[in-house]
């Protein structure tokens, strides 16, 4: 079974996207399980608002749709009662609810990461065998390096190569900063999002270099592949990036293109522990 670890719905016309205003005009629209290309493939579905309303939203999504593995949420890591919002949707999610990801990128605060008042929620996620999605990029790769050390035992799993600067040819100090990342063993990374940051016209061999370095420091264990549907669509349709995608894993990661495309997603965010969702609905 192929999971795409990285998948989006959303629909402006019921919550807020903030981020959606600075998007291409092309985004800003809902994006719904019938939106997209006929696909057998599972996923994990990916917070896109930072907005617990949004998690129940994408439960609701995955109770319909028996293809949604898992739902990747958001909450208020720094609330008084962040421990008490974990569990809240941990049981309103009755095993949907598979990790945390607060937007980071988004946070003016460049250090907000390394936060020692984020100590407690941080744990929460860990006790609750939650997974910490670490929307970062380079800016950010030092205080995620400090948060991760007062975390032993935390699954993370860092979202699209921690954006690397593509476009700048910031490969350098993007590949040495990763690098120390990925020797945390709790650490796994999404081959995702790579394309849509070649610029206006997409540039598969120019994400290949990038990719070949997730490789070499994650290895094939601790990589895996994602959509990032529908910011996707700007670039490359779905079906374009999965066959780039399984093109570089055979390249860069022969034998891991099982574990890359499905087995890891299924281990680090505890999937075999549950069943997919049985409620009536279309497959995504």
């Amino acid at each position: 079974m192929i999971i795409d670890a990285h998948r989006h719905y959303w629909d402006p016309s019921r919550l807020e996207y903030g981020w959606l205003a600075q998007a291409p005009a092309a985004l800003q629209r809902a994006f719904l399980p019938p939106d997209l290309e006929v696909t057998t493939d599972a996923c994990i579905l990916v917070q896109a608002a930072a907005d617990e309303r949004e998690t129940h939203y994408l439960f609701e999504i995955a109770r319909q749709n028996k293809g949604v593995l898992g739902v990747i949420g958001w909450v208020d890591m720094e609330a008084d009662d962040a421990a008490q919002r974990i569990a809240a949707l941990v049981e309103s999610g009755q095993g949907l609810l598979r990790g945390i990801r607060p937007m980071v990128q988004d946070i003016p605060d460049t250090e907000w990461l390394a936060r020692p008042s984020l100590d407690r929620a941080f744990d929460c996620l860990r006790d609750h065998g939650l997974v910490f999605d670490a929307l970062v990029d380079g800016r950010h790769l030092r205080a995620l390096s400090q948060r991760l050390a007062r975390h032993s035992g935390l699954v993370t799993v860092v979202d699209h190569g921690a954006k690397p600067g593509i476009v700048d040819g910031q490969f350098a100090s993007w590949a040495g900063a990763i690098a120390r990342v990925a020797q945390v063993p709790d650490v796994a990374c999404k081959l995702s999002g790579l394309l849509t940051l070649t610029g206006q016209d997409t540039d598969m061999a120019a994400i290949e270099p990038y990719v070949a370095h997730l490789f070499e420091s994650f290895g094939g264990q601790r990589v895996m592949w994602g959509s990032d549907w529908p910011v996707l669509t700007t670039h490359a349709s779905y079906q374009q990036w999965k066959d780039c995608a399984q093109k570089l894993t055979r390249r860069f990661a022969r034998r891991h293109e099982a574990a890359v495309f499905g087995g890891n997603a299924a281990t680090i965010y505890s999937l075999a522990s549950r069943e997919p969702a049985t409620a009536s609905g279309t497959t995504p």
